[in-house]
């Protein structure tokens, strides 16, 4: 069985991730999305939150699984006999860190990295702008999954968490 992580932080989950996702399921035979677990990292929204909204919004996609992890990718990888990350790309400025990280992960443990470009519909989204906007109380209807942006939407306006 040919196996594939998507790793990311995903908070929250974008259709950039969605898409990432589905063509990455279309490459393996099985794709784990890992949420990474980084303590040190504000999120606003737990991991156990990102884990289930993501099974939710994957449900579709029967060969693509969610977990989490912390620690090296790597020692992920190797402990889920996964030898591929698979990664989307939305500029030349995400290639510059995501080489050195392919590299380094190749080095570590012979994982292959796939970069996958991003579609132009979503070139310009990241989590990161999707919570800026929308604390801001801008529209972001079509950029996130319907349940995302619901959960968002409460998140932001205090009713959840």
């Amino acid at each position: 069985m040919r196996r594939a992580v998507c790793p990311g932080s995903f908070d929250p989950c974008t259709n950039g991730h969605l898409d990432v996702f589905a063509r990455a399921a279309e490459m393996a035979d099985e794709v784990i999305v890992a949420v990474l677990i980084n303590k040190t990292k504000s999120s606003l929204f737990t991991v156990a939150e990102r884990i289930e909204m993501l099974k939710e919004v994957v449900s579709s996609m029967p060969n693509v699984k969610i977990d989490s992890f912390h620690g090296l990718l790597v020692d992920y990888c190797r402990d889920h006999d996964a030898p591929v990350i698979v990664k989307g790309l939305r500029a030349v400025s995400d290639f510059d860190y995501e080489l050195q990280m392919a590299q380094m992960n190749y080095r570590l443990a012979r994982v292959e990295t796939v970069f996958i470009s991003t579609n132009p519909l979503y070139s310009y989204l990241s989590s990161s702008l999707v919570k800026e906007v929308a604390t801001y109380g801008g529209d972001v209807t079509g950029l996130v999954p319907d349940l995302v942006l619901e959960r968002l939407r409460a998140k932001i306006s205090g009713t959840i968490g």
